[in-house]
């Protein structure tokens, strides 16, 4: 059904076209076709009727069919204007044996951060939350992460934001490194294979700077308002080709990074580790040079200092 209501769809992008004539192109029955029509029509296309056929004059500026239309990655969008928490939805719906399914809203009500901190997620931001099943290892999934990470600031980088990312995965504005994405990865499985994946990924779009916390910004800030449902396509076409190619994750992420080459401290469940961060390896561990040599960090809270 909604293979053929994208076929309906790209039908009509390239020009009029009669609905006998899609009938017979999709190899369903006119009715149907004016059934396709219509429900597209309700996700928000405006579709005029001329003599000579259907006619796409308008897409809808934001929600699951906006974002699906011309996407070029194999996601299928559930939309929602308001949600408690697009990973929660995420998470329903793995459990339920969903793949490759993207949760977005407009709005969060009761969204989280990592160590569950409260999430700020009004109006008018791109929340979303990707559901995938990789071939992985449960130690290797922080490479989803980065490649989220990767993909959203190359996607904010496309429309005009000076987008960087800190270890492992905050998007900050590069000089001012005010977070303007946070990431939230989530997963279940065994000791050698995982079930399935959430990544939450929320930026703060076409949002005013004082409906976000103090330390952080928004596209709106920065650049003006977007295309939301473009930068959504981007960031979704950009994760899936990373996701397919996990060995081309760790050179983008080093392009991106803003803690490559500066003093750090890592709060990690052992303590602390302090020094310059000189390099990350896979699938996502921070390599420390402290003053007792290097170490490796995979998890932690990293805070970037001053020079010595």
């Amino acid at each position: 059904m909604q293979e053929t209501r994208e076929r309906v769809l790209d039908a009509l992008a390239e020009g009029p076209v009669s609905g006998p004539k899609l009938a017979a192109e999709l190899d369903i029955s006119r009715a149907a076709v004016w059934k396709h029509v219509e429900a597209l029509r309700q996700a928000g296309f405006d579709i005029e009727s001329h003599e000579d056929g259907y006619v796409l004059t308008a897409v809808p500026e934001f929600g699951g069919a906006a974002v699906e239309f011309g996407l070029e990655a194999p996601f299928e969008v559930e939309y929602h204007d308001s949600i408690g928490s697009t990973n929660d939805r995420a998470r329903e719906l793995a459990a339920a044996g969903a793949e490759d399914v993207v949760v977005l809203a407009d709005e969060q009500t009761g969204a989280r951060g990592r160590l569950d901190r409260e999430y700020s997620s009004p109006s008018g931001g791109v929340w979303v939350s990707l559901v995938c099943r990789p071939a992985l290892p449960p130690a290797q999934v922080p490479i989803y992460t980065l490649a989220a990470a990767v993909a959203t600031a190359e996607a904010l980088r496309g429309v005009g934001v000076d987008a960087g990312i800190k270890w492992p995965n905050d998007v900050l504005v590069e000089g001012s490194e005010a977070k303007i994405v946070g990431i939230l990865t989530e997963m279940e499985g065994e000791a050698d294979r995982v079930s399935w994946v959430v990544v939450g990924i929320g930026i703060n779009a076409n949002i005013d700077g004082d409906a976000v916390p103090q330390e952080a910004t928004t596209i709106r800030e920065q650049v003006g308002d977007v295309d939301r449902a473009e930068l959504t396509r981007h960031l979704l076409e950009r994760f899936d080709e990373l996701r397919n190619d996990p060995e081309s994750v760790l050179p983008a992420w080093r392009e991106l990074s803003l803690t490559l080459g500066k003093r750090v401290r890592v709060e990690t469940p052992a303590g602390e580790v302090v020094g310059e961060a000189v390099d990350v390896e896979f699938p996502g561990t921070l390599v420390v040079e402290t003053e007792d040599g290097e170490k490796r960090v995979s998890a932690g809270d990293c805070e970037h200092l001053r020079p010595v």
